[in-house]
């Protein structure tokens, strides 16, 4: 299977990684981290040498309770960075991580490639049009209501069939805007307990049912911490053993802060192919 990133055909045959690239003072693990030009092209340099086939930037942190931004503040600081990495890495596929259709254009304007969008349309009632004008690849990803209140909608009829319900309400909702690449992300973290994650986790192969990419996002979360009892900083060994089990279950690609771990990841487990 491939998706067309601005007329390049990638292939997802095999596992991808995407490398994840906080540009927010307030991210769980790495906020604060890439304030500047530099750090920024370090960072990027490093998880495109380790294997990264995309990068995901985001302005606006998602994690519960996260502060607001302004669609001007998030574009404040997102634009500026996009071009930068697209001046440095002309190659590169970049990924933005936004809810708001408006910040989703102008980064497309501006040299990104994909659409990562957490409430999959759900908080921008343009963002399903937008991209389908736009014709990129869209992520789209199961949460309830906003990063402000999603941890306290956490009650479900039934988890899997509820989440498959969302996504096939929401493929339904993208196929009128004739949005073609999409992945599906199912969440773990939004608007799910500890225990529910797991669940997820160990139904994951329902996923395929649907018939599109399926991406996973453990990546040094508090499903992975708290059952540690460790921190995020402690969290990269948990975070493999996840990602390992979710590449057996049918993951097309690991959204990560650890490239090179999550690179390992593939090459040994696709091996048992």
């Amino acid at each position: 299977m491939t998706i067309n990133c601005k007329g390049n055909l990638i292939d997802i045959s095999s596992p991808k990684v995407m490398g994840i690239l906080n540009l927010t003072p307030d991210s769980f693990y790495d906020g604060g981290k890439h304030q500047d030009i530099s750090a920024v092209l370090s960072q990027v340099h490093g998880m495109l040498h380790d294997g990264a086939t995309f990068i995901d930037v985001g302005a606006y942190s998602s994690k519960p309770q996260a502060d607001f931004v302004s669609e001007a503040e998030e574009l404040n600081r997102l634009i500026p960075i996009i071009q930068v990495l697209i001046s440095e890495f002309p190659d590169i596929q970049l990924s933005v991580d936004t809810f708001r259709s408006q910040v989703a254009k102008e980064s497309i304007l501006a040299g990104a490639s994909i659409i990562n969008d957490i409430s999959a349309g759900k908080l921008d009632s343009q963002m399903l049009e937008v991209v389908g004008i736009l014709n990129v690849p869209y992520i789209m990803m199961h949460m309830r209501g906003t990063p402000q209140t999603m941890q306290s909608l956490t009650e479900y009829d039934s988890l899997i069939k509820d989440i498959l319900f969302y996504f096939s309400e929401r493929l339904a909702a993208a196929k009128k805007h004739q949005i073609h690449d999409i992945i599906i992300d199912p969440g773990f973290g939004f608007a799910k307990t500890r225990e529910q994650n797991f669940q997820l986790l160990r139904h994951l192969e329902h996923f395929k049912i649907l018939e599109k990419l399926l991406l996973v996002g453990f990546s040094r979360k508090s499903m992975i911490y708290k059952t540690l009892e460790n921190t995020p900083q402690d969290a990269l060994n948990g975070t493999t053993v996840l990602n390992t089990i979710a590449l057996q279950k049918g993951a097309n690609i690991l959204r990560v802060h650890d490239v090179k771990e999550a690179m390992e990841c593939i090459k040994l487990t696709n091996e048992l192919t």
